[in-house]
């Protein structure tokens, strides 16, 4: 009987036993809901230069890169008008379906209580994801929130996770969990060496070459895991104005 390679992964992973030093989240769909927004304003861009739009699932399938990855391959020579026709449609849309996802501000406020340094790595513009985490009243718990065009290149690429820890005397290792719902939040892992820890089971065809080291279903789960394990000994080095790179 053929197994998938995510349940392959999973037969796999046990739960941590340690609180990690730091922990690096992906954004959409790790801890917030705005795929809606997400998927309408690529559709948007997708229609209005002529393409077909994308379904749901060929959207949730097919949304994994940064914009400035991605569009100059869907859109060719015309991409940064589709761009700034994709921005547009966010910029006013954006704020208004966002939503918390379920133990997402109970797990953010458990490892704060630890010293847990905590930071986001996303491929959302850096602008809109701080714009998102103001509204959610969310931006003191990190000391990094680090989008798509803040460093030179974008996940997954290691550059971001370097910004990311960037005044947090930390290297990416063992001691850094890396959070994410999709492959490209597991390759990113993978390649600068931080723990690959899996939310949901969304997580594309790159899982089985990128499999989480821990996998769980929600923050809500992982959080349960957190408030089980105990205090962290680690104390995180001074941080600057919170929440911006």
């Amino acid at each position: 009987m053929h197994t998938s390679p995510l349940l392959a992964a999973e037969a796999r992973v046990i739960h941590p036993e340690k609180i990690p030093t730091a922990v690096l989240y992906d954004w959409d769909n790790t801890l917030v809901d705005n795929w809606g927004t997400v998927a309408a304003a690529l559709n948007h861009a997708l229609v209005t230069f002529g393409h077909a739009p994308w379904s749901p699932d060929e959207a949730r399938m097919r949304i994994r890169q940064s914009l400035r990855d991605s569009f100059p391959t869907l859109f060719g020579d015309r991409w940064t008008e589709a761009r700034d026709v994709f921005y547009a449609y966010f910029d006013a849309h954006h704020l208004e379906h966002l939503r918390p996802l379920p133990g997402a501000e109970m797990l953010l406020t458990a490892l704060a209580e630890r010293g847990v340094w905590q930071a986001v790595v996303s491929n959302k513009t850096g602008r809109f994801l701080r714009a998102e985490a103001e509204a959610l009243g969310w931006t003191g718990y990190f000391a990094r929130l680090v989008g798509a065009q803040d460093a030179e290149r974008d996940k997954p690429d290691c550059a971001p996770v370097r910004m990311a820890l960037d005044g947090a005397a930390l290297e990416p290792d063992s001691e850094v969990w890396f959070i994410g719902d999709a492959d490209i939040d597991m390759e990113c892992a993978h390649a600068s060496g931080c723990v690959p820890i899996l939310i949901g089971d969304k997580a594309g065809e790159g899982i089985g070459q990128y499999p989480p080291r821990y996998r769980f279903p929600s923050c809500q789960s992982l959080n349960d895991l957190v408030m089980a394990i105990g205090d962290t000994i680690f104390v995180p080095a001074q941080v600057g104005a919170a929440g911006h790179v």
